[in-house]
């Protein structure tokens, strides 16, 4: 933890300038209906193609996601349930619809589904949410996306009341033009919802925004919403993950790709 209340969970660039961990091939990908890629037609043409920046926040933009898990293998333990930290660990960046599947038999779910979730939510918000804290450089991230005239989401499958707070945490809430969360929307991710949702919003197209995110659930939701996705490793899946989901750049976090903002999807 640094002296201004950040988290410096962010891969080492050994003192050197920052670059991307991988990048994909310019101009960028879209993922088609059948899962083929083709390119965006006017990728070299138009220099204000990136009109919307859509940000998850557990694990991207706040160092939140062992908090989380520690929360589900809790509230798994207490009701009967054998499940590891690792476990729910990996099955964090999926809201509760989606994770909870996952770990429990439908016999569970049906018995105590609901009741865990929200003994789970209550632990988290009162023993572990205090405790978290924003990466390094996530405003002045956001501020370099505003200045390049580049609208601001953050899409969440946290709950709306969890999203609230976490705007606050970060200090972004006067950088963010919209939010997206759980409760929102009828599926969390990795299902498109969330993405799908901010697009009305702002009212712009797929292929004009990018998404960045920490997960594969992430990158799978871009993907069906048509959107191009970059990853950081901070919330600790792995490059390949990311790569293998759909990500086209991954770099270490946000304040590796300010750093690197000008080579990034965000400025192109």
């Amino acid at each position: 933890m640094s002296s201004n209340g950040t988290s410096e969970r962010e891969a080492p660039s050994g003192g050197k300038t920052a670059h991307p961990i991988s990048t994909g091939t310019w101009p960028r990908t879209r993922p088609t209906p059948n899962g083929t890629q083709r390119l965006a037609a006017h990728a070299r043409e138009d220099p204000e193609l990136t009109k919307a920046a859509f940000f998850d926040v557990d694990g991207t933009l706040l160092d939140s996601v062992d908090l989380h898990a520690l929360s589900w293998h809790e509230a798994m333990v207490k009701f009967g349930h054998d499940v590891s930290f690792e476990q729910a660990r990996g099955q964090i960046g999926k809201g509760g619809d989606k994770l909870i599947p996952q770990l429990l038999s439908e016999e569970a779910q049906r018995d105590h589904g609901n009741e865990m979730e929200e003994w789970r939510s209550n632990r988290f918000k009162s023993q572990y949410l205090p405790l978290v804290r924003p990466f390094s450089a996530v405003p002045d991230l956001l501020r370099r996306v505003r200045d390049a005239g580049v609208r601001i989401a953050v899409a969440s499958s946290a709950k709306k009341d969890e999203l609230a707070k976490y705007l606050e945490i970060a200090g972004i809430g006067d950088l963010v033009d919209v939010t997206t969360s759980s409760d929102d929307v009828q599926e969390s991710k990795p299902a498109p919802d969330i993405f799908e949702a901010v697009l009305k919003k702002l009212g712009v197209e797929g292929h004009d925004a990018v998404a960045i995110g920490d997960t594969p659930y992430d990158a799978e939701a871009a993907r069906k919403a048509q959107i191009a996705i970059v990853g950081v490793l901070c919330g600790g899946f792995t490059g390949s993950s990311l790569r293998q989901a759909g990500c086209v750049q991954v770099y270490p976090g946000p304040a590796a790709l300010l750093a690197c903002f000008r080579d990034s999807l965000l400025a192109r």
